[in-house]
């Protein structure tokens, strides 16, 4: 059945700021307690949306969760009104206050894992939320996203809905960040390939020895069981321990795969050559057909350049004349060994054929490119035409947000700025009139009364 893969993009909240809360994030350890611009965020993330849009990818947003997490904050002990509860967190632990400050859920790459219909035995699209329990900003984002989720993807008869895995550290699922979906055609059945950083439950794994493994083997292979996947078509592949210890934290910073093509570095898998081919047999075996294989080597491209520049974690998309573009962040540009493997690649004979660049700055400060920001999701036209309609990218949606944008949201914000009780009431103002935008009626607890 003809389908497509949509870029669902996570809106940059209004109270993006740089409070470098993910370990083994290098760029964001980097950067803590800089002061961000929640403006320029936003506006960069639409221009990539935009820019995709133009060229004839599907696209839609996501609206992003209520921040600050004033529950969250209640839960954890603080007391009295909003604006003492504020004021108590941000004396006695502003490390809590910035976590439930944080506009983290922009990257919806970690959003979900999300199987098409057509890899499923029932032939239905399936959905789970990502529990992020590895950390705690992120762990929060858990519950407003399957509410999103079920808002967008509404219609039973052809999506199914899972909770969160369990949310302890042997079931860690950082959502599709490390998952690839390789196939001929985004209608056709392909092969999914499930990367993780550690194996829970066996006491003599050696996983990383700086940095954690963030996703677990045991959360892939609940997600490929509830999901309903085929054993033959689904593998599961180790991170490069050492690779993690040198700030992939996620398999989307070493490698991106698209239909028939696979842009890796050769670093990226524990198991190197063995572990590609292994990917290499089973997408013959399913697909019938070669993969594309576009290995970068550790000379060419050592792994310290490669999460400097972020540059496998740019998107690569099929356009409606079924030739591929990559979409970089302009970091590429900058840095001398991944601008002269673009030159390569695009000048080479493969799919890839074009390259956009993109300037995501005010993300990429804070460890998140270009594929960080999306959540891709295979559907048919059918099942696009039963999604809520009001996130879909169009010109005047794009034009509504830039001003919407431009009207709510902060050109700065300190670490200073997050005990400013005006802040939360501002970041609600805007999160209502987003709504009414996106025309997703009361999806926030404020909302409600």
């Amino acid at each position: 059945m003809k389908a497509f893969e949509a870029n669902f993009d996570g809106l940059v909240g209004p109270t993006h700021n740089y409070a470098g809360l993910s370990y083994g994030n290098i760029a964001s350890v980097r950067h803590a307690r800089a002061s961000s611009n929640p403006k320029a965020a936003a506006l960069q993330g639409l221009a990539k949306v935009k820019l995709l849009a133009d060229l004839g990818v599907n696209q839609a947003v996501m609206p992003p969760p209520e921040r600050p997490d004033i529950e969250t904050l209640r839960r954890l002990g603080f007391t009295g009104c909003e604006a003492r509860v504020l004021e108590k967190a941000s004396k006695e632990a502003p490390e809590i206050l910035a976590g439930c400050y944080s506009a983290s859920s922009m990257w919806a790459a970690n959003a979900a894992t999300v199987s098409p219909s057509a890899d499923s035995e029932d032939s239905l699209v399936h959905i789970t939320p990502a529990n992020l329990v590895g950390n705690f900003h992120r762990s929060l984002e858990a519950g407003f996203t399957s509410t999103i989720l079920k808002t967008i993807f509404h219609d039973e008869s052809a999506f199914v809905h899972h909770d969160p895995l369990p949310g302890s550290a042997q079931f860690a699922d950082e959502g599709a960040a490390n998952h690839i979906r390789l196939c001929s055609t985004h209608g056709e059945k392909g092969i999914q390939v499930f990367v993780y950083g550690r194996k829970a439950f066996d006491p003599s794994d050696r996983g990383p020895e700086k940095y954690p493994g963030r996703q677990t083997l045991e959360a892939s292979a609940a997600i490929v069981r509830l999901h309903r996947q085929c054993p033959n078509r689904t593998l599961f592949v180790r991170q490069n321990p050492d690779a993690i210890d040198s700030g992939v934290f996620h398999n989307d910073v070493i490698s991106v795969g698209n239909e028939n093509v696979f842009l890796y570095h050769s670093r990226a898998f524990s198991n190197g050559t063995s572990d590609i081919n292994r990917i290499v047999d089973s997408f013959r075996d399913c697909c019938n057909a070669d993969l594309v294989l576009l290995e970068v080597s550790d000379k060419t491209l050592p792994v310290i350049d490669a999460v400097e520049s972020y540059f496998f974690n740019s998107q690569i998309v099929t356009l409606p004349n079924q030739s591929m573009c990559l979409i970089a962040p302009v970091e590429c540009v900058e840095n001398r060994r991944a601008a002269a493997v673009l030159d390569r690649l695009i000048s080479d004979l493969n799919p890839i054929s074009d390259v956009k660049f993109v300037d995501l700055r005010q993300s990429m400060h804070n460890g998140g490119g270009p594929a960080c920001l999306r959540l891709r999701v295979v559907l048919t036209e059918q099942e696009k035409a039963i999604t809520h309609q009001g996130v879909w990218l169009t010109d005047e949606i794009h034009d509504d947000l830039s001003a919407w944008v431009g009207r709510f949201y902060r050109d700065r914000i300190s670490p200073e700025d997050l005990a400013d009780p005006s802040l939360p009431d501002e970041s609600r103002m805007a999160l209502d009139a987003l709504t009414r935008i996106l025309d997703l009626g009361s999806i926030y607890g404020f909302q409600r009364g």
